[in-house]
């Protein structure tokens, strides 16, 4: 019970990475607060933690909206009284209209930064007063390969994840004095449906030349990406600070 007594709040829990970090979390002991825009899938998970017999609550956030994510987290004080974890996790990849900024519309740039950068501001802004008054804990935020190599086509999503880096490193200095440690984690072809956004239903993308050069030769899980997060959550990395850990099997140093 890695996480016994504590309490986190995950971002983009109904799906994917989140999802597996919720009951992962929950396992390990954590009281989790499931904040996700989608009713359907934050109630689906919240069901199954608690018939796993951990202890849930779906929250309706909408990260792009600060109004939505300040509500999110004085209910999170109302239900929990506490938090210690919070994992940046909702990210948007817009395979059909992210382009070369070039091509980029304005939209679409607006689009990717309120929910991918906006939004780890948001929830931070927010979340960091109530893990003060716990005594303090751990952010991770989610960058990507994309925020450690160029990466063509994509701009609005590279800087969003590259901007996560950076705001990564300077609230780690800046809230490590309040026991608040900030770290990262940048995953890349992890087999959820951003990949098939990304690249699965990419017609120009060459599944058996990936899987032939990756260094481990597969896809990457959720699981082991929350395993990631679970480790960075813990007391095990009590003096990780400031980190970026590139989970990616690999791919970006080949």
């Amino acid at each position: 019970m890695r996480l016994s007594g504590k309490v986190a709040a995950i971002t983009g829990a109904g799906r994917g990475i989140g999802r597996a970090a919720a009951e992962l979390f929950a396992s390990e002991g954590a009281r989790i607060a499931l904040l996700e825009i989608d009713e359907k899938s934050g109630i689906e998970v919240e069901k199954r933690i608690r018939t796993a017999g951990g202890h849930a609550q779906w929250v309706k956030a909408d990260v792009s909206d600060p109004e939505s994510v300040r509500n999110a987290f004085a209910e999170i004080d109302r239900a929990f009284g506490e938090l210690h974890i919070l994992y940046n996790n909702a990210s948007v990849f817009l395979g059909k209209e992210d382009r070369a900024v070039s091509e980029l519309q304005l939209e679409t740039w607006r689009k990717v930064l309120a929910i991918n950068l906006d939004g780890v501001f948001f929830c931070c802004k927010y979340s960091l007063p109530l893990i003060i008054k716990s005594g303090g804990g751990s952010i991770i935020n989610t960058a990507s390969s994309a925020a450690m190599i160029g990466v063509p086509n994509c701009d609005a999503y590279t800087a969003t994840k590259g901007a996560t880096v950076s705001l990564t490193r300077s609230m780690a200095v800046e809230y490590g004095p309040q026991k608040v440690r900030v770290n990262c984690i940048a995953p890349a072809a992890i087999y959820t449906e951003m990949l098939r956004e990304s690249s699965l239903d990419n017609p120009s993308f060459d599944e058996r030349l990936f899987l032939s050069t990756a260094p481990l030769r597969r896809y990457g899980k959720p699981e082991e990406i929350a395993q990631t997060a679970l480790f960075l959550a813990s007391d095990e990395s009590s003096y990780i600070n400031g980190a970026i850990l590139v989970a990616d099997g690999g791919i970006t140093i080949t």
